[in-house]
């Protein structure tokens, strides 16, 4: 019997080398999507319009859009619950469409929409889960995942006296009982409160230290930009960008605000300011403009014939980056 502690630096060990036998095998390219299309409605909806990247051993990315961009149908055609109309996918170097249970082995995929067998415990359902992949229940994996999701108390309980929260991290601890190599989570903390958000990050991290490539999709900017080291934003079925998100970050979080609070009466209108982008709520200015004109701005506000109460300066971040990107693709 495996203590936690054990166990973690055995599936560690063992994971660290399976990702060195396929990144020397695959040259890096652990998923490999090329010109991969979908249509709905016989035709009318185009949910996906060619598609193509590839993903390397190890990696982490981030797999952004708006609703309806097409992020929930590729993962579905990954998952083989949707039929691509035309492109191809390999996964681990095997073609998704002739060696679809091979292929399955190798994905560990959270959806989006909670589904569990109510009627049974959770040891029950990882068991299980175990069985339709073919492999041998292992219970000090399953205590391993447990604890590091936070259900060891709860492993004996039925799925219909679990909490939302708790019902996600199942889905988790279920994706990755049979030892996939990839993991994609599907907006995997809605309704997670924030401590065990929290510790969930962690949890990712670990796994990605013990050789998981992991993709995730998210409306919490900030998980993506706190995580992944690799952004795919899709619109309308199609790919708009594909960095990693330092340069991505460099190429367009070009921008800074300084937010001050002002004495009543100051009109910044007729002041030096009046070349920069400003606006006003009240008494509090915010001043935006480009951040190598951080030391130029921070001088003229000196010079104002006032007294400033407050002064904060924000970067932008990857919420900004999206914005400016989904947007300027509208225009």
């Amino acid at each position: 019997m495996f203590t936690i502690i054990e166990w973690e630096e055995n599936v560690q060990n063992n994971h660290l080398e399976n990702s060195k036998w396929l990144f020397s095998i695959l040259g890096g390219n652990l998923i490999e999507i090329n010109g991969v299309s979908k249509c709905y409605q016989n035709g009318k909806k185009q949910a996906l319009k060619e598609i193509s990247f590839h993903i390397k051993a190890q990696e982490f990315v981030a797999l952004l859009g708006q609703n309806g961009a097409g992020k929930t149908t590729l993962i579905n055609i990954l998952g083989g619950n949707v039929k691509k109309d035309s492109g191809e996918i390999k996964i681990a170097g095997l073609n998704l469409e002739h060696q679809e249970l091979l292929t399955k082995r190798k994905l560990g995929i959270v959806p989006q929409e909670i589904s569990i067998d109510f009627n049974f415990t959770i040891f029950e359902i990882l068991k299980f889960q175990c069985g339709y992949f073919g492999k041998k229940f292992d219970k000090d994996y399953a205590e391993y995942l447990l604890e590091k999701l936070s259900l060891s108390d709860k492993k004996h309980v039925r799925g219909r006296f679990l909490s939302g929260g708790m019902k996600r991290r199942l889905l988790i601890a279920k994706a990755l009982i049979h030892n996939p190599e990839i993991i994609i989570l599907d907006e995997p903390t809605a309704g997670v409160d924030i401590e065990l958000r929290h510790s969930l990050y962690e949890f990712l991290n670990e796994l990605r230290q013990m050789g998981k490539t992991i993709i995730l999709t998210t409306h919490y900017l900030e998980e993506a930009e706190k995580l992944c080291d690799r952004i795919i934003m899709i619109k309308d079925g199609e790919v708009i960008a594909d960095e990693s998100k330092h340069i991505l970050m460099q190429k367009y979080a070009n921008k800074q605000v300084i937010t001050v609070m002002f004495e009543e009466g100051f009109n910044p209108f007729e002041s030096i300011l009046f070349e920069y982008e400003i606006s006003i709520e009240g008494q509090e200015l915010s001043i935006h403009f480009h951040k190598s004109k951080l030391a130029t701005v921070l001088k003229k506000l000196t010079k104002l014939p006032v007294i400033l109460e407050t002064l904060s300066i924000t970067q932008a971040n990857l919420e900004d980056v999206f914005l400016h990107l989904t947007q300027r693709e509208e225009t």
